[in-house]
């Protein structure tokens, strides 16, 4: 009996093919079969053509129509098969690929991408492993730049990925020894993410010690005070972190830049609190992997891998669009999910120039237009992911994407990127690892969510902001938040009217979930209603409707005190250490105490020790003092 055979789904045999082929598989005469000792199957149409499949996987079927690779007369055996008259089979055994050998890895894949394998885990990897369920019977592994699933219990020639065939096959060996982890420390367990490999040493050092140098200097000096002459040593750290393959680190530095030049160039782009937080974010990092019980090196510093993965045919679906403004450019970011690795991909496009979102829409992105893009459906070969999801359109293969206009039937995503339970999603968002050490992957925490109804939609004049409260089934509810922006000018008008009703039912609102003084956001990029997707940044500026004018908000008492004294903190990534006004002390004195009075003592105290340092302590020990400060603030916010 072939049992790799029957166990393969329509949906497994549209992974390891494509959806069109197992149609018109199941169209064709249905072919005669015979089956050898060893396992093999012959399957002879009735015009004349014979397909034959041996055990070990799709890849050594063979068929004498004289099709490249797997043929519809392959797939038409298969289904053929899966038609006899079922023997009787013995109950399956429960199955995990961690129990895949070595031995059978080396045979699948070949010495030599075992030995990539083994150099990838020395140096240590992160992967999220999830195990089969009943709504999910396939195993899979994410790991930073495939996904790896395995269709057939114990049969290596039907394991899925993501990549390219034969560009990235050492994922395999990867994914297996993830799976080992997990069941040895995380047993029964639906869902985890796991560090594997990469025993980090204590007092070796992160690497980081040219970041930390700059941030040093951003610190003492401050935004106001730094010229153009940092370039140089800005770029000359990003060459570095490049170089050593210390991706989360280099990201963070080029946030920093950013911020610089935005500052410089008088943009709004440009926030204290961001800088601040750039700062500190790399002393986090380098914490993490020099401290006595140090993280796994290649989950904080993002080491395990660096190269770009050209994807197998992928169909990924448009959630929606952000535009943003820096300077005189625009940043175009489409969301696509792509359903195979169940996650939320990036296409990023730069223009020079000042247009606003309508006017962007129209531009084009290889063969489409940006809004065409943001609210269809892509089928492409062309595709190329990074490590961070971010995904590209490869240049000599653009004939070989389509794009066809999507009805925001978002339901059918995989249960992890849709959002039916607001208290669900909360419990999600607490279990994350601190943002000042998470990988700094793209599109990590875009979700699609389901809205059961809208409760009210208001306007904050003062902050040219639109909250709107909607409703789970449960009667949860959580807060859709958008402010207005030059760049997208039609933002606001336009996801008033979508919440209203004036484009038909919502149903699914997409974007950036978070949490704010204990309650979900979401930042929308788009809509799902009346059977289209509407992208609010992509249209023009101009609505009818009047929105309710909310009350001034006022942040309850330990949000507001927790706001005050980071933006307090902020000022010296601002002004500097050495240009910090004669009463910054007394304000820190002051922030502490209310910080006590509040119960949020070990920030007080942290709070205390930075204004003390100030005074008679090296350079050195300030900066240390007021990292403790702002990461215990930081993530204080971030926890409530």
């Amino acid at each position: 009996m072939r049992t790799d055979l029957l166990g393969l789904s329509a949906d497994s045999l549209a992974a390891l093919t494509n959806r069109g082929l197992v149609k018109r598989a199941g169209k064709e005469a249905t072919p005669e079969l015979r089956t050898d000792a060893d396992g093999t199957v012959h399957g002879s149409f009735s015009d004349g053509l014979t397909a034959t499949l041996p055990p070990g996987g799709l890849d050594v079927a063979r068929c004498t129509c004289g099709a490249t690779g797997v043929c519809r007369h392959v797939i038409g055996v298969i289904l053929a098969y899966q038609r006899l008259p079922a023997e009787a089979a013995p109950e399956p055994l429960p199955w995990s690929p961690g129990q895949v050998t070595d031995d059978e890895l080396t045979a699948k894949i070949g010495a030599r991408l075992m030995a990539a394998a083994r150099r990838t885990e020395g140096t240590g990897f992160t992967a999220r492993v999830r195990r089969a369920t009943p709504t999910d019977p396939v195993p899979q592994v994410e790991l930073a730049t495939a996904t790896v699933r395995f269709l057939v219990p114990g049969d290596l020639g039907f394991v899925h990925t993501d990549a390219v065939a034969g560009s990235r096959d050492d994922v395999i060996a990867l994914a297996v020894w993830a799976f080992r982890v997990a069941d040895e420390l995380h047993p029964g367990v639906p869902e985890v993410r796991v560090d594997v490999g990469g025993a980090a040493e204590a007092g070796t050092g992160s690497g980081l010690e040219r970041a930390l140098g700059l941030a040093g200097t951003v610190l003492r000096e401050g935004a106001a005070h730094l010229g153009q002459g940092l370039e140089a040593t800005i770029a000359d750290v990003q060459r570095h972190l490049d170089a050593a393959g210390l991706r989360w680190p280099l990201l963070a530095v080029g946030d920093l830049a950013e911020q610089l030049t935005s500052y410089r160039d008088r943009s709004s782009h440009y926030r204290p609190e961001l800088l601040a937080g750039q700062v500190a974010e790399l002393h986090a990092r380098h914490r993490a992997v020099t401290r006595p019980d140090a993280t796994l090196r290649s989950s904080v510093l993002g080491t395990a891998e660096a190269a770009e993965t050209p994807l197998r045919r992928a169909r990924l679906e448009s959630l929606g669009c952000r535009i943003r403004g820096l300077g005189d450019q625009r940043i175009a970011e489409v969301y696509l999910a792509h359903s195979d690795s169940a996650m939320v991909l990036v296409l990023r496009r730069l223009w020079d120039g000042d247009d606003d979102g309508a006017a962007l829409a129209r531009r084009r992105i290889a063969t489409s237009t940006l809004a065409a893009l943001a609210t269809g459906n892509l089928v492409t070969e062309s595709a190329v992911r990074s490590a961070s999801r971010t995904v590209r359109l490869a240049a000599g293969r653009i004939s070989k994407t389509t794009v066809s206009p999507s009805r925001g039937d978002w339901s059918e995503l995989p249960p992890s990127l849709v959002v039916t339970d607001f208290a669900a999603l909360s419990r999600e968002l607490d279990a994350l690892t601190l943002r000042p050490v998470r990988p700094r992957v793209e599109a990590e925490l875009v979700r699609v969510v389901a809205v059961a109804r809208v409760e009210a939609v208001t306007y904050a004049p003062g902050d040219q902001r639109l909250d709107a409260v909607i409703v789970d089934q449960a009667g949860n509810t959580a807060t859709v938040r958008a402010t207005h922006t030059g760049a997208a000018p039609g933002r606001l008008d336009s996801l008033a009217a979508v919440l209203a009703g004036e484009e038909g039912e919502p149903r699914f609102v997409s974007g950036v979930v978070g949490r704010t003084a204990g309650g979900v956001v979401i930042e929308p990029v788009g809509l799902a209603a009346g059977g289209r997707v509407v992208v609010p940044d992509l249209q023009p500026a101009g609505g009818s409707g009047r929105l309710m004018v909310a009350e001034d908000e006022r942040h309850e008492p330990l949000t507001a005190a927790l706001l005050e004294t980071r933006g307090l903190l902020a000022e010296v990534a601002h002004h500097g250490l050495a240009h910090l006004s004669p009463t910054y002390d007394d304000r820190l004195a002051a922030a502490a105490r209310r910080l006590t009075v509040l119960g949020l003592h070990r920030i007080a105290r942290a709070v205390t020790a930075f204004a003390a340092t100030r005074t008679h302590d090296s350079d050195e020990a300030v900066e240390q003092a007021w990292v403790d400060a702002y990461l215990r603030l930081d993530v204080a916010l971030d926890l409530h």
